[in-house]
């Protein structure tokens, strides 16, 4: 009897364990295909993970986005495949349906999303600065107070998120003094200018003078003549710079008082060029100084087209002001 009873424990604790057994490697292959089957993310869509975020928190905020189904079949899957420590911080990019198990693969490839931040010629300092403390995901602060202009050259920069704003202010700098410094080695050889910082602050001023591409290397020719013969550049942006103190544009047209303010930066009274920069010159600007179009042009205004009339003397240079008037006269 006590034998048969042995017998039917023994029995039910086989049957038993093959139960259990039974149970895990369903639930084992239940939770593989969720793993490995398509995910619920109907679009694509970005998340960001903070640096110092552990596996809960990343498996959360997948969930939470809608990029997984199951947190904890990802966190298990991850920590037995020994993942959990190389899972990158940053914002990634997920496609829809991506499985969890190819968001892991996204996660330790650490191919983070790339931000741009595009920085247009001509711009102010102050400008600049404001672009930078508006790019979304940047950290860090700006450094403050008027500083130099001219330091930044205008292009497109990427970054990542959580990257710091003062890294990329640097890449701007250096950018430009590579810039700077390559095209001052390919220059005409008799430009009337001693130093690459006189080449950056005309070029400025060739920049906030025209639009028009194609209009930069003929406006430098002529502010290079006025320098070769003494004469003063006369030229309105650098008024504009003066009379609003430099660190914001003066939002407002120029008055005949204006002309005669005095001050370093203005032009109108003051011969040569001014002490420095008075915005971001692009490259093409900078490109357009060292190698000026050969012109005998010592006068322009503007021809109401959006481009430039150009003379080779006074009288045809007053004919052509005198048109401008006209055309400005007929807007109004």
């Amino acid at each position: 009897m006590e034998r048969s009873r042995a017998q039917r424990v023994y029995r039910f604790l086989t049957l038993l364990l093959a139960f259990v057994v039974a149970s895990v490697g369903g639930a084992a292959i239940w939770g593989l295909s969720v793993f490995q089957g398509p995910g619920p993310l109907k679009a694509d869509t970005d998340v960001v993970f903070p640096r110092g975020i552990d596996l809960g928190g990343i498996s959360a905020r997948l969930q939470g986005g809608g990029v997984i189904e199951r947190a904890d079949i990802f966190q298990i899957a991850v920590r037995v495949m020994g993942k959990s420590r190389h899972l990158k911080a940053g914002e990634f990019n997920f496609p829809a349906r991506v499985s969890a198990q190819e968001v892991m693969e996204i996660l330790l490839k650490g191919e983070t999303v790339v931000r741009r931040l595009t920085i247009p010629e001509g711009l102010l300092r102050s400008e600049v600065l404001e672009l930078l403390i508006s790019a979304e995901g940047l950290e860090g602060q700006v450094p403050g107070g008027r500083g130099k202009e001219g330091q930044y050259l205008p292009d497109t920069y990427h970054y990542s998120f959580g990257d710091r704003r003062e890294d990329v202010l640097k890449r701007m700098k250096d950018a430009m003094t590579q810039a700077l410094e390559s095209l001052w080695l390919s220059r005409d050889d008799d430009l009337p200018l001693q130093n690459p910082g006189e080449a950056l602050t005309l070029a400025s001023i060739v920049e906030r003078e025209t639009a028009l591409p194609a209009e930069r290397a003929q406006i430098a020719g002529v502010f290079m003549n006025r320098l070769r013969q003494g004469m003063r550049l006369q030229s309105d942006p650098t008024v504009a710079y003066a009379v609003s103190g430099g660190g914001t544009p003066l939002g407002r047209a120029l008055t005949r008082t204006d002309l005669r303010f005095q001050h370093l930066y203005n032009t109108y009274t003051v011969a040569g060029l001014p002490p420095g920069p008075i915005c971001n010159p692009g490259r093409d600007s900078i490109a357009a100084v060292m190698r000026p179009a050969k012109t005998d042009a010592l006068y322009f205004v503007a021809d109401g087209t959006g481009g430039h009339a150009f003379a080779k003397t006074l009288q045809e240079h007053l004919e052509n002001v005198a048109r401008w008037r006209r055309v400005q006269r007929e807007r109004k």
